[in-house]
């Protein structure tokens, strides 16, 4: 099992402590958990993040934290057969948040790039659950050959709607996405790749932060 602890700290007024989560209404968008949220990496598994190509990392500001990869390519064509045309990864997050706080996930911005053939087709996949909780509905997003550029994606959830972790509860937040390319009635020796990766990286997907204080009891 992989383990590996990323730390980071911000500075806001230390607020009460415990149990269950408070009304939406008792807080507002500018709260924020004051000292360290520590991000730790407890599995990591699937074609599209293999040992040592993901790495994760938290804002300095409690509002977000960063999956980069620099092994994540889906293609299709020019005989590369297989299972070439689709890649995944799971991690499994242990978010560690001041006492008194839990979090949700508000929205998650995907990021890579596409090269697709007239008539091929990539898609980007994602979901994500707390351990122990039903797990959301898969988003898909789509992108058409001709294309050839930098692609994004984003997944927002509104306030209502949004999970929170059990206060007083360390759950794993596992987080799945997928990258799939057809080559459809494209020239099926061309080449058609979609990647969600970057070598020197600048190029991350992003998990923003919902925070809410913990009633107390």
């Amino acid at each position: 099992m992989l383990l590996r602890r990323l730390t980071v700290g911000a500075a806001v007024a230390v607020l009460s402590a415990v149990a269950a989560p408070a009304q939406a209404d008792a807080v507002s968008d500018a709260t924020y958990p004051p000292g360290r949220i520590t991000v730790d990496v407890v599995g990591v598994n699937g074609s599209g993040c293999p040992q040592g190509t993901a790495d994760v990392a938290a804002a300095s500001d409690n509002t977000a934290f960063t999956v980069t990869y620099s092994n994540y390519l889906a293609q299709a064509g020019a005989d590369t057969g297989g299972t070439e045309f689709r890649k995944n990864c799971q991690l499994a997050l242990r978010i560690h948040v001041p006492q008194g706080f839990t979090y949700a996930i508000a929205r998650a911005d995907y990021r890579g790039f596409a090269h697709l053939q007239r008539g091929a087709y990539g898609q980007e996949r994602a979901n994500y659950y707390f351990q122990g909780s039903a797990q959301t509905g898969r988003t898909t997003h789509q992108f058409n050959g001709p294309y050839t550029d930098n692609w994004q994606a984003s997944d927002q959830t509104e306030y209502a709607d949004l999970v929170w972790a059990p206060c007083g509860e360390e759950r794993n937040l596992n987080v799945n996405t997928e990258l799939r390319v057809y080559a459809g009635t494209s020239n099926p020796q061309a080449l058609s790749f979609m990647s969600m990766d970057s070598t020197d990286g600048s190029v991350s997907t992003v998990y923003h932060f919902a925070w809410k204080e913990c009633a107390a009891v």
